[in-house]
């Protein structure tokens, strides 16, 4: 019997080889890395946060775009099949703040260690240090592969390589180039979720302030609302980064890639408070500490770090007393405090991305079973595909997914 073969060994291709040869099939996976799941155990800064624990149709919501073509593979193989899968092997789980599902040993180590030893233990062949050469594609039938070893027969062939990302761990965009040559559409490979950059150039100075409740909201350069979060950022040498600035940076980043304008970004530095609260609140600050000057006055309403700039963009003597700041300077604060805004010019490169934007258009698969619409036995799972979703575990919840669908059809349509 010819095997399967599955091509990149991160998620979505350990989880297709699992469950290929979980249903009888010959499963052989080439990794072009010295292991199995290198970017896998560097996800969620080492913790790995694999899921969401969201209802299958908030699932789907968390990918703008393509969520729809993910039906069928969440039906197959849902979150909470994925938690169950892992719990069954010793991997227990917990839920945190945003539905974000994590190992309870917090070590991404972990999860590669259950998904390895559940290959070794299926039988599945683990070929590392195996970069494919070409796909083999004979009358619109795919019958194997080309690597070091020479040419590998296959029924049928699953490529999860990932995307641009990362490149160090192995995603360095070879299944763009197999899917080129099978006849496939390949959508522009861009960022995902991804860090800002800002043009102001006194950002440099908040470098490494981490702002926990802020709302952000992006414009674009006719003043239209792109989108909006709430939670954490953080401010770095370049620009912004943390939870919030990663989820808004899918369609901030697609707004950059199809015009030549720069996006607004604005903070509301108090949300909890409307603007006159917030006033009530600053003319409380600035008569406690009436006697003294407005730069030494906001330390009970702003970090440490923050306070300089905000001084300076206000356009306030910081030497003066605070008693002698009038009602528009004061007010003008306020607005500073809840439009504090700067200008996203572009993002960090692809290779900084947490995923990839596009890859594989998703009309040229069969999202009932991710079988190329274009050649018989040639199947995709993974960040391949043009599906990216937002920061809160969907994006390896698509892997997994969309492997474990893709190795159970592929052991379907080799019998």
């Amino acid at each position: 019997m010819q095997p399967i073969i599955v091509i990149g060994a991160g998620p979505a291709g350990m989880m297709a080889a699992i469950t290929a040869v979980n249903l009888g099939s010959k499963v052989t996976i080439l990794e072009k890395k010295d292991r199995v799941g290198r970017k896998l155990s560097i996800t969620g800064k080492g913790r790995c946060n694999l899921t969401s624990s969201v209802d299958k149709e908030n699932l789907t919501k968390g990918f703008p775009g393509n969520g729809r073509f993910l039906f069928s593979a969440f039906d197959q193989f849902s979150n909470l099949d994925l938690i169950d899968f892992f719990e069954q092997r010793g991997l227990k789980t917990k839920v945190e703040r945003g539905n974000r599902v994590f190992p309870v040993c917090d070590n991404a180590e972990e999860v590669v260690t259950v998904l390895y030893e559940s290959l070794k233990r299926s039988g599945v062949s683990i070929l590392t240090e195996t970069p494919v050469r070409a796909i083999v594609i004979d009358s619109g039938k795919i019958v194997g592969v080309e690597c070091k070893q020479g040419r590998l027969a296959a029924q049928a062939v699953i490529i999860a390589t990932g995307g641009m990302s990362y490149p160090g761990t192995g995603s360095t965009g070879d299944g763009y180039k197999w899917a080129s040559y099978a006849g496939h559409t390949i959508i522009e490979p861009r960022p995902g979720l991804v860090p800002l950059l800002v043009q102001e150039e006194w950002v440099r100075e908040l470098q490494g302030l981490s702002l926990k409740n802020t709302k952000a909201t992006s414009y674009d350069a006719q003043g239209k609302k792109i989108n909006q979060d709430c939670g954490e950022l953080l401010f770095t040498h370049f620009g912004l980064s943390g939870p919030i600035i990663l989820s808004m940076s899918h369609d901030i980043g697609g707004y950059l890639s199809r015009h030549d304008k720069p996006v607004t970004i604005e903070l509301d530095l108090k949300p909890a408070l409307s603007q006159e609260k917030l006033d009530e609140r600053l003319q409380r600050d600035l008569e406690k500490y009436a006697r003294k000057v407005f730069k030494n006055s906001l330390d009970d309403l702003l970090p440490q770090k923050l306070i300089p700039v905000i001084i300076g963009l206000s356009g306030i003597d910081p030497g003066k007393v605070c008693h002698q700041i009038n009602r528009s300077e004061r007010l003008g604060l306020v607005q500073l405090l809840k439009h504090f805004k700067m200008t996203i010019n572009g993002t960090r490169p692809i290779t900084e991305a947490i995923i990839t934007a596009g890859g594989v258009n998703v009309k040229e698969i069969d999202p009932r079973t991710m079988q190329s619409k274009l050649v018989e036995g040639l199947f995709w799972a993974g960040e391949v595909i043009d599906i990216d979703g937002y920061t809160g575990g969907y994006n390896l919840q698509a892997a997994f997914s969309t492997g474990y669908l893709a190795g159970k059809c592929a052991a379907h349509s080799a019998r």
